[in-house]
C-alpha cells in the first residue's frame, strides 16, 4: 500500500474543507433564493422591505433598478422609502391595499385627465396584477411584490407631477428635482392616501381649478367614447428627406382610401391624386404636398388627443387663480373674451399675427387707451417692408400715407436721404397720422410688453369675415373695439374714488370719436390681459379644435408626445 506523507495529508485536508465551505455557501444562496420564492403571508412584508432596500441601494442613481424595473421618479422614490424604512406601501401579507386597486383603476382610465397610461408602466403593472391574482406560487415570491411596490410608487409620483405641473416644462423647475417638494408635495400626498384619503380626490385637488381647464377636462370622456384608435402614418412636414415624405404621404393617403396602382407615381399621377384628396377635404386644389395638406392628414383622433394633452398642460402654466376681471385672447381661436367674476362680459373676433410675425404669448395689463392714435412703425416692419420700398422710390412713404421724422419730431424729406447705405434700420421715425385711414383705427389699447404689440382697431375691418385671421404684423386687431373700450372705461370709473365730475364715461369717448379728437385715457384700475395659445377648448358638450396656426402644438407634440 502507498503511504500518504504529511504534506499530502495537509493538502487533501485543505481541499476537503474548501469543498465543504463552497457547498455550504452555495446551499445558503440557494436556500435564500428558495426562501424568496416561498414566503408565508405573515413573513412577506419583512422580506419585501429588505428586497426594496436592496434594490434601491444597488441601483444608486440608475433609473434602471434592474432588468425589469425602471423608475422615472427614482430620486423621489428613494427619498420616500429611505424615510419610511423601505416598508412596502401598496400591499401587506400578500394582499393589495385598497388604494393600490384605486391606483391601478385610475391608470387604466388616465386618458380622461389627458394622460397616457403607458407613461406609468400600465402594461407591466397590469401583468403583475394578473399574475398575483391567478398564480398562487408566484404570489409567494418576494421579488414580484417588491417590484410592484416600486412601480406603483413611481407611477403615483409621476401622475402627481403630470397633473400638477404638466409635461411641457424644463427639468430645472420640475417638482421631482426639488428636495422641498419631495417632502411637502410627493411624500405628504402619498402619506395622506395611506392614511385613508381618497386617491381620486387627491388627483383632482392638484389639477387647476380654472373654469376653462375644467370645461375641457369635462368633455374628454365623450371624445374618448367615439375616438378612432386606429394607427395612421404621421406625415412629418416638411421633413429632411423628400423621398421619405412622399412615401409617408402616399401611405397615409392609402389609409384614407386614396391610392394609385404604383408605389412610384409620376408627377402627373401624383398631382391628380393630391387634387382628388384636396377636393374631398375642401382644401385648395394645388396638387402639391403642403403644410395644409399635412395638417389635414395628421388630424386624426390620436393626434387630437395629443393636442388635448398639450392644452391641458398649458393651463397648468397659468397662475393658480386668475383675477376677477381680465381680458383673454386665444390666438388660434381668433377670439377675445372679457371675463367679469366668471361671467362673460363681452366677446369679439380678432385678427392676430401672421405665421412669419406671430403674436407672442403675454401676461400684462391695460395701462391706457388712445383715441385716434398715431402709428409709429416698428423697426421690424421698417427693415422688412419700408426700407426696400424707399430704396425703390422715396415717394413710397407718401403713397402709404406715412411720414418721416427725426427723433425730436421734425419732418424729413425722404428724397434728401441716401437710402442705399441702410440695411438694418434707419435713424428716423416712420409715422402715420391719426385718422380713419390709420392702420390702428380709432382706438389703441396699450399694455407693457417687450414685443411692442398692443390691441387696436383697424382700417381693414372687412378682414374679420375671413376664416383664417392670422394676418397682422403681431398686434391684435379687435373687431368690437368700441365695446372693449366702453367696458374698460366703465370698470375704471367704478373703481375710481374721485368725485363723479372727474370720472370718464362712455359719452366722452363717443364725443371724441365724433370730433376725431386725439386723447389718451390713463387707466387707474389696470385690467389684466392674457394672450395665450390654446389649440382646443371645451364647447357645449364637445371639444372644439383650432388650426395650429404657428405650429406651436406640433413643436410640443414632436418634443414630448411623438411616441405616445
Amino acid at each position: 500500500m502507498y503511504q500518504i506523507n504529511g504534506a499530502m495529508k495537509q493538502s487533501l485536508h485543505f481541499h476537503v474543507v474548501f469543498l465543504l465551505a463552497f457547498v455550504i455557501v452555495f446551499s445558503a444562496c440557494g436556500n435564500k433564493k428558495d426562501e424568496e420564492k416561498n414566503v408565508s403571508p405573515a413573513e412577506m412584508d419583512d422580506h419585501v422591505q429588505l428586497k426594496i432596500e436592496a434594490l434601491l441601494k444597488a441601483a444608486g442613481d440608475n433609473p434602471a433598478v434592474n432588468a425589469s424595473t425602471r423608475l422615472s421618479f427614482l430620486p423621489v422614490v428613494n427619498y420616500y422609502y429611505s424615510n419610511t424604512g423601505y416598508k412596502p406601501v401598496w400591499s401587506s401579507k400578500e394582499k393589495w391595499q385598497p388604494y393600490a386597486d384605486s391606483l391601478l383603476q385610475y391608470i387604466a382610465t388616465a386618458e380622461k385627465d389627458g394622460l397616457f397610461p403607458e407613461s406609468y408602466q400600465y402594461s407591466a403593472l397590469q401583468s403583475i396584477s394578473k399574475t398575483l391574482q391567478t398564480d398562487s406560487l408566484k404570489r409567494k415570491e418576494v421579488n414580484i411584490w417588491a417590484r410592484a411596490d416600486l412601480l406603483l410608487t413611481d407611477a403615483f409620483f409621476h401622475i402627481l407631477q403630470d397633473l400638477k405641473q404638466g409635461r411641457i416644462i424644463p427639468d430645472s423647475i420640475a417638482f421631482k428635482n426639488d428636495p422641498a417638494q419631495q417632502k411637502d408635495f410627493f411624500a405628504a400626498l402619498l402619506d395622506k392616501v395611506k392614511e385613508g384619503g381618497s386617491l381620486g380626490n387627491t388627483f383632482n385637488a392638484v389639477q387647476p381649478a380654472l373654469k376653462d381647464y375644467q370645461a375641457l377636462r369635462k368633455n374628454i370622456p365623450s371624445f374618448l367614447d367615439s375616438m378612432d384608435r386606429k394607427n395612421y402614418t404621421y406625415v412629418n412636414y416638411p421633413g429632411k428627406d423628400s423621398l421619405s415624405l412622399l412615401k409617408n404621404v402616399l401611405k397615409r393617403l392609402d389609409e384614407s382610401g386614396f391610392s394609385i396602382p404604383t408605389a412610384k407615381p409620376d408627377s402627373t399621377a401624383l398631382a391628380g391624386l393630391l387634387i382628388k384628396y384636396q377636393k374631398a377635404k375642401g382644401l385648395k386644389q394645388t396638387g402639391k404636398i403642403t403644410a395644409g395638406l399635412a395638417g389635414v392628414l395628421n388630424n386624426t383622433d390620436k393626434e387630437k388627443f395629443k393636442r388635448i394633452a398639450i392644452t391641458l398642460d398649458r393651463y397648468k402654466q397659468l397662475p393658480a387663480t386668475l383675477p376677477e376681471k381680465y381680458i383673454w385672447v386665444n390666438l388660434p381661436a381668433y377670439n377675445l373674451k372679457v371675463w367679469d367674476n366668471d361671467s362673460l362680459a363681452m366677446e369679439s373676433k380678432v385678427i392676430v399675427g401672421k405665421p412669419g410675425t406671430p403674436t407672442p404669448v403675454i401676461n400684462s395689463e391695460i395701462s391706457d387707451l388712445i383715441v385716434y392714435p398715431t402709428w409709429t412703425v416698428p423697426t421690424s416692419i421698417i427693415v422688412k417692408e419700408i426700407l426696400p420700398g424707399l430704396k425703390r422710390n422715396p415717394n413710397y412713404l407718401s403713397r402709404k400715407g406715412l411720414g418721416l421724422y427725426k427723433s425730436n419730431g421734425d419732418p424729413v424729406d425722404p428724397y434728401s436721404v441716401n437710402w442705399s447705405k441702410y440695411s438694418k434700420g434707419i435713424p428716423y421715425l416712420v409715422r402715420q397720422g391719426s385718422g380713419d385711414n390709420n392702420a390702428l383705427g380709432v382706438i389703441k389699447f396699450n399694455f407693457k410688453n417687450p414685443y411692442a404689440v398692443y390691441l387696436h382697431d383697424t382700417n381693414q375691418r372687412y378682414l374679420f369675415k375671413n376664416r383664417d385671421r392670422s394676418l397682422s404684423h403681431g398686434c391684435v386687431r379687435v373687431q368690437d373695439w368700441e365695446k372693449l373700450a366702453f367696458y374698460i372705461v366703465r370698470n375704471d370709473s367704478l373703481s375710481s374714488t374721485l368725485p363723479d365730475s372727474m370720472k370718464l364715461n362712455t359719452d366722452s369717448i363717443t364725443t371724441w370719436i365724433s370730433r376725431k379728437e386725439r386723447h389718451t385715457i390713463e387707466i387707474k384700475k389696470k385690467l389684466p390681459v392674457f394672450i395665450r395659445y390654446f389649440g382646443c377648448e371645451g364647447d357645449n358638450g364637445s371639444i372644439k379644435f383650432y388650426d395650429d396656426i404657428y405650429g406651436e402644438d406640433k413643436k410640443l407634440r414632436d418634443k414630448y408626445f411623438a411616441q405616445k
